[in-house]
């Protein structure tokens, strides 16, 4: 179920794998996409599974209605209706709340103020990336009392295996060197989990970069890879004081 989790003080980080859901064929198992084709009976036992590992109620697991942009919600409580906003990014300053960010190749991005007690969960794909979300959330999250950010980035898809064209190489290096990259076969690449850590450094946050590339590692759901796949998730949540 869990690819990577750990235990900060008040803070519980974790980035799932495909393992331990109800899932079957192309999204076996524990894929937690409901946008995908999947069963949408099995992507909400699978999110049940998510939310009772980490401990919280399931209206208290936040996803978001990812679009690929830079914008960052608050929540302070579960979705009206149960219908989350479109947005990439969502902070929070409530403890209980567990914040998802849905992936199949894109960066993953946790954050938190560990003492404050307030988190953030981020979607950073190369429009995200390029567009400086990262740049937003930590925003936000200062806007709600953070000063001691601290983020992990997780399991993504790796620079060799990212091929691009020249231009959209170019494009993202111009708003992050450190983005700019070659595949395995020398090819034009970008890497975007190194720009969005190039990008929290910059914001003076302190990161752990988890190991693991999705489309090499076949406990993690790739899009680049399959095709016709599922989402695994990064997660965040802050305990009360």
């Amino acid at each position: 179920m869990f690819y990577w989790r750990q235990q900060t003080g008040r803070v519980s980080w974790a980035f799932t794998d495909r393992e331990g859901g109800r899932s079957a064929g192309d999204f076996a198992s524990l894929n937690l996409g409901g946008h995908v084709g999947d069963d949408e009976a099995a992507v909400e036992a699978n999110r049940q599974v998510v939310a009772t590992a980490t401990g919280v109620r399931r209206d208290h697991l936040l996803f978001m209605q990812q679009c690929h942009g830079a914008e960052v919600v608050v929540a302070d409580g579960p979705w009206a209706q149960g219908d989350p906003p479109p947005a990439d990014g969502v902070v929070t300053a409530t403890p209980g709340l567990a914040l998802a960010v849905l992936v199949a190749d894109c960066t993953p991005v946790l954050l938190a103020d560990v003492e404050a007690g307030v988190v953030g969960a981020v979607h950073a794909g190369r429009p995200g990336m390029s567009a400086r979300i990262v740049d937003v959330a930590v925003e936000r999250l200062r806007e709600l009392g953070a000063r001691d950010l601290r983020a992990v980035v997780g399991p993504s898809i790796c620079a060799r295996c990212y091929e691009v064209p020249e231009e959209l190489r170019a494009a993202a290096a111009a708003v992050v060197p450190e983005a700019s990259a070659r595949s395995w076969s020398g090819t034009p690449a970008i890497d975007v989990a190194a720009g969005v850590v190039a990008q929290l450094v910059a914001n003076h946050v302190a990161v752990q970069w988890v190991p693991g590339c999705a489309r090499e590692d076949e406990r993690l759901f790739s899009y680049r890879r399959d095709g016709r796949t599922g989402r695994y998730a990064g997660v965040v949540v802050a305990g009360a004081p």
